[in-house]
């Protein structure tokens, strides 16, 4: 578990379920801004998954009271980038859709985690979604989250604190 007190398992969705993170560098951008944003915030991260429709991250921070900032900044910032990518690269998805419509819901899920034993569990859960959605056939296949890292010891594109 990480030195503070608790930490948090997050999920959001992209508004009306839509794929907007189908394209890989859709969530790209998502992990970029998670990197990023918890560097500014001074948060860390033990694990987290992009999946076509929804994340999940577990994070933590040194100072209190970050996580609603932290959530709204991550979701507003990854917003304005897929927004651009797809006006200019993906013109073919984003005439498909309404580019005045949100990226994601406005509200977030929270789960604090207490335990290690909650943190693994949490951990197994978002691993195993890429797996349980038929994208990929093994946990550490999927580029986008923290399971190649805790797998096989690989670079996520966001640094990982582990448990245990």
């Amino acid at each position: 578990m990480p030195d503070s007190d608790f930490s948090v398992f997050v999920t959001f969705t992209c508004y009306k379920r839509r794929r907007f993170l189908d394209h890989d560098i859709s969530k790209q951008i998502v992990i970029g801004v998670l990197g990023s944003q918890l560097a500014k915030q001074k948060g860390k991260c033990a694990g987290f998954v992009v999946m076509p429709d929804h994340v999940h991250a577990v994070v933590w921070f040194e100072e209190p009271d970050q996580l609603s900032l932290f959530t709204k900044q991550w979701k507003q910032r990854s917003s304005v980038k897929i927004k651009a990518n797809l006006r200019r690269k993906q013109t073919g998805y984003a005439a498909e859709i309404d580019l005045k419509d949100p990226v994601w819901q406005p509200r977030y899920h929270k789960f604090i985690v207490h335990s290690e034993s909650k943190m693994r569990q949490k951990l197994d859960y978002m691993h195993g979604n890429p797996v349980k959605a038929g994208l990929v056939g093994t946990a550490e296949e999927w580029k986008y989250s923290s399971a190649g890292y805790y797998l096989q010891g690989k670079s996520v594109g966001v640094a990982i604190e582990p448990i245990g």
